[in-house]
């Protein structure tokens, strides 16, 4: 769950020609004249057309088999979907039934969904991490997520790529690889890095594989690859969806969180995900608010950025001089919808964290995944994360091809949560983030949200030398080290690859945020669906 640029990992541990495959329309697709068309519908319009009876549940997921099929399995073979359930289409019937005879369960009810490839599903599906290490591993129950979207009527069609162990085995990671999946592509641009560690998600979304997706993040893990595959993408507050289920980095910043076309589809994902799970145990459940509200579309009308106050990140700005004409507009926008934008000139910049936080993530991590495999009972086929390291080492030829282990290796060093170093280092990325950067920020300033850039656009995807950045990645992290929820949302675009602006709330203010996101991105439009270039020109 974790999308950190090789040039902070560093830091942290240790011209082209342009060609179009031409447009995907149905008939270039290969798809059935009865088939129905999917691409770049919104959940909304899907669920309209499945209550009129226009189509049904079972239509909808044939349609979305056949542009995987072509998309990303052919054609420009994006490889997003790591596996496709077997059962998709028997339940899609179950759903139409249901439907017919008693009615839809919620907005939800019948709309094909992927989910990351770290996230339980007691069924013929595996879950994996994307690692070689844990197939033929079969969680006994579904992640109480899955649980919560099932019960919604949502039906699960596959599981999605990811970098492997959401980014968190070497220090010369590729964003989007996997050993399982191999490397997943930028709808954009073919050969730019479509970011991770939830690539598989995003690139699906924006591929109109699925109806929708859910990612998972650590540090950037859901932000980053939305913004640079141009999706939305809501990084919830930690706790606001239950990590039951979820195969864990850290306790202390995991979280799931929806991956959508638009702002509203989103906020109805989330609807489907969130809930109260008493076993849930993050710090941040003692400030929920006990009215707390679970309708995530509430704020989203006309008017909803009049009086609004935003605080601009001036300390993350000025990072990339194509990036910073495309901010400056989407301020001025925010402006002329009625918002009073604020400068915050003393947010914490990223050294002030990164080493702390990496440390958190270390000791978190030994804990929280043998946690995970212990769980899975004793035929689990790894027990420990130097299981994990043996493995590896073991099938390096398909493992260690491109990369190395060096974060899990640290991890397997690291002793329990009571460690003094620990302890430490989880202070200081409470205070940093919190009482010293977001939390002082909003209260000085009297802010509704604080609003910045989501990195500049994809770079080069490279396995040999790992990712490179272009930037702008400071204040997704802070809000992920803070807890706190974010949202990404397409503001722009450099050559054809998307340069998205973020919004941070304070915990638990996700309806407000959604709010925000959602004026944004009416009063804009900035989305734009993929291409399939080939390549653009460098720079």
């Amino acid at each position: 769950m974790l999308s950190i640029p090789s040039t902070r990992r560093d830091f942290l541990v240790g011209s082209a020609s342009v060609a179009l495959l031409g447009p995907l329309k149905a008939g270039s697709l290969g798809q059935s004249q009865n088939v129905v068309s999917v691409e770049e519908k919104d959940l909304s319009t899907l669920a309209e057309e499945l209550a009129s009876g226009k189509v049904t549940s079972r239509q909808l997921v044939q349609a979305y088999l056949e542009r995987i099929e072509a998309i990303d399995r052919k054609g420009p073979a994006l490889n997003s979907v790591i596996e496709i359930n077997p059962d998709a289409l028997s339940i899609a019937d179950q759903l139409d039934t249901e439907r017919k005879k008693i009615g839809p369960r919620g907005p939800l009810h019948g709309l094909p969904i992927l989910i990351k490839d770290n996230i339980n599903t007691a069924d013929k599906m595996a879950t994996t991490a994307g690692s070689l290490a844990l197939v033929g591993s079969r969680p006994s129950r579904d992640a109480w997520l899955v649980e919560r979207l099932r019960k919604a009527g949502a039906l699960i069609l596959g599981k999605t790529n990811l970098s492997e162990w959401a980014n968190a085995r070497g220090n010369r990671s590729t964003s989007g690889w996997s050993g399982r999946g191999g490397l997943t592509k930028n709808p954009h641009v073919l050969d730019r890095n479509p970011s991770g560690s939830s690539s598989g998600s995003a690139v699906a979304v924006a591929a109109s594989l699925c109806a929708g997706a859910v990612g998972t993040e650590t540090d950037g893990s859901i932000l980053s690859p939305a913004a640079h595959i141009g999706v939305v993408g809501l990084k919830p507050t930690v706790g606001m969806v239950s990590r039951s289920g979820i195969i864990p980095i850290a306790h202390s910043q995991d979280t799931a969180g929806p991956m959508a076309r638009t702002v509203r589809d989103a906020a109805l994902l989330l609807g489907g995900m969130a809930g109260i799970d008493p076993a849930e145990k993050a710090e941040l459940i003692a400030q929920r608010p006990p009215e707390l509200q679970f309708d995530f579309t509430a704020r989203m009308k006309p008017g909803v950025l009049k009086g609004v106050r935003l605080g601009v990140a001036k300390p993350y700005l000025n990072f990339h001089d194509q990036v910073d004409p495309i901010l400056a507009k989407s301020f001025q926008v925010l402006r002329e919808q009625g918002a009073v934008l604020v400068e915050i000139n003393d947010l914490p910049k990223g050294r002030t964290w990164s080493s702390a936080e990496v440390t958190v993530l270390h000791y978190e991590m030994k804990a929280g995944l043998e946690a995970y495999l212990a769980s899975l009972g004793p035929g689990a086929p790894v027990k420990t994360v130097e299981d994990i390291l043996a493995f590896n080492r073991k099938n390096a030829d398909r493992e260690l091809q491109h990369f190395g282990q060096e974060f899990l290796e640290t991890v397997a060093s690291k002793g329990g949560l009571d460690s003094v170093e620990y302890k430490k280092a989880l202070a200081q990325c409470r205070r940093v983030a919190r009482e010293n950067g977001i939390d002082r920020a909003m209260d000085k300033l009297a802010l509704d949200a604080i609003v910045g850039p989501c990195s500049g656009p994809a770079g080069l995807t490279n396995l040999a030398s790992g990712d490179s950045s272009s930037g702008g990645y400071d204040l997704i992290s802070l809000a992920a080290v803070a807890g706190y929820p974010s949202i990404s949302v397409p503001a722009g675009n450099v050559k054809g690859l998307p340069v998205a602006i973020m919004f941070v709330g304070k915990p638990w203010g996700e309806v407000n945020l959604l709010g925000i996101a959602y004026g944004f991105e009416q009063a804009t439009k900035a989305r734009r669906a993929p291409r399939y270039l080939n390549t653009v020109p460098v720079g």
